[in-house]
């Protein structure tokens, strides 16, 4: 088995690359399942981690895991009170706007019950149009295929948050089973070698919750999606593997300069 790509690590923390379709970790969902992103780290660690977000299954990128049970706390309330920014890359089908944010209110998808009865939560995602593209293919209804390269920045953290919002504004993620167009998957899948969900969390940046430090992590596309970048012209956005760790500024600080 591949080791993970260990991102950054200190004695309080750490961050790896989530492969696209590994499932973080167990769940009432995932019966069935033999493999998940937390017993590999751990094993790969020889020590125990702790999960304080998620990611969905089929998409890849940076998350971060605690090494203690009290940096875990920490670390999961600064992602509750959205003291962490997160950016993302989605390729979606249309000409998406230059810049936009998508703010619809969003039922919970937890599983316990129907969603239908779950209320309705505020749930906002800033967009940027990054690059698109014309395939002359009829892929859908018409004689071309547009798609385009989106960042996406969530503000809040509701459960399939960016592939919802994108989908109701009508530019879905492709490769999206449950919120896209079977149609554009299946062309990704068969045409352009990419059958997965075309989202990669690829920016994080928090205050360290243990040392005087911001960590500001930055996640490389896999292989799937840097192939794509590369076909579609794209390559001029891919993401780096990096980590920069400039001292924390206090507010204090900041107004003694």
């Amino acid at each position: 088995m591949t080791p993970l790509n260990i991102l950054y690590q200190d004695e309080h923390l750490v961050a790896v690359h989530k492969p696209s379709g590994l499932l973080v970790h167990r769940s009432a969902l995932a019966r069935g399942e033999t493999e998940f992103l937390l017993q590999r780290l751990r094993d790969q660690l020889g020590k125990r981690v702790y999960p304080v977000h998620r990611l969905d299954r089929p998409t890849s990128g940076v998350i971060v895991f605690a090494l203690s049970s009290a940096v875990a706390g920490l670390l999961s309330e600064m992602f509750s009170e959205r003291q962490v920014e997160k950016r993302y890359l989605a390729v979606v089908r249309g000409k998406a706007p230059e810049s936009e944010r998508l703010d619809y209110p969003l039922r919970e998808e937890d599983g316990t019950r129907p969603k239908a009865e779950m209320p309705a939560m505020p749930a906002m995602t800033d967009i940027r149009r990054l690059d698109s593209v014309e395939l002359p293919v009829q892929v859908d209804r018409y004689p071309v295929a547009r798609y385009s390269l989106v960042e996406a920045r969530p503000l809040t953290g509701r459960r399939h948050q960016i592939r919802r919002h994108l989908s109701r504004r009508g530019y879905p993620i492709v490769g999206d089973a449950k919120h896209g167009k079977s149609v554009h998957n299946r062309f990704f899948a068969e045409q352009m070698g990419a059958p997965r969900l075309l989202l990669a969390a690829t920016h994080l940046a928090f205050d360290h919750p243990v040392l005087d430090k911001r960590v500001q992590l930055s996640c490389a596309l896999d292989d799937t999606m840097v192939a794509l970048f590369n076909h579609l012209g794209w390559a001029g956005h891919l993401p780096l593997d990096s980590v920069r760790t400039p001292p924390h500024i206090t507010p204090s600080a900041l107004q003694a300069l």
